[in-house]
């Protein structure tokens, strides 16, 4: 009966319980695995895996002669295909365009085209253009002109 009394009186005593503290955390990285040799047998020193050759580098663009140009007179609506050779400059209407480079991308990459244009207006309010377009991303540059609208469509030798 002793014993059911100091029991209980354990129970109705609040334990005072002092905190301890945590010792710090430290990260333990991962080791590889070691594998050793069958007792009897020399270690043998591990094999050094090659990297993969490079490939060679492709060249970006290949240049080419000639610039294929599609032209859109949007009041008229008409349109014209102009080829044009690269450092010579052709005319529609009040443009005047001035092929600078034509290149196509190299066979093993997604095809496209690109010209290197100077597109100068004879009118004296409208914008010219001075840069790449490319085939086929026309919106990425393009001219901003309200009458006219010029695109390339591709690149020969």
């Amino acid at each position: 009966m002793k014993l059911r009394a100091l029991a209980a009186v354990a129970l109705m005593v609040p334990c005072m319980v002092r905190a301890q503290p945590l010792p710090p955390l430290t990260a333990t990285p991962f080791l590889a695995p070691t594998t050793q040799p069958p007792i009897g047998q020399p270690a043998t020193p591990p094999q050094a895996i090659a990297p993969p050759a490079p490939r060679p580098v492709q060249p970006g663009w290949v240049p080419q002669g000639r610039a294929e140009l599609q032209v859109l007179d949007k009041v008229n609506a008409q349109n014209a295909l102009l080829s044009v050779k690269v450092g010579q400059e052709a005319h529609y209407g009040s443009l005047n365009i001035q092929v600078q480079a034509c290149s196509n991308r190299p066979p093993d990459q997604p095809q496209d085209s690109a010209a290197y244009l100077t597109i100068t207006d004879s009118r004296s309010d409208a914008a010219g253009f001075h840069g790449w377009m490319l085939a086929k991303n026309p919106s990425v540059s393009m001219l901003q002109n309200p009458i006219y609208d010029v695109r390339v469509v591709g690149c020969k030798t």
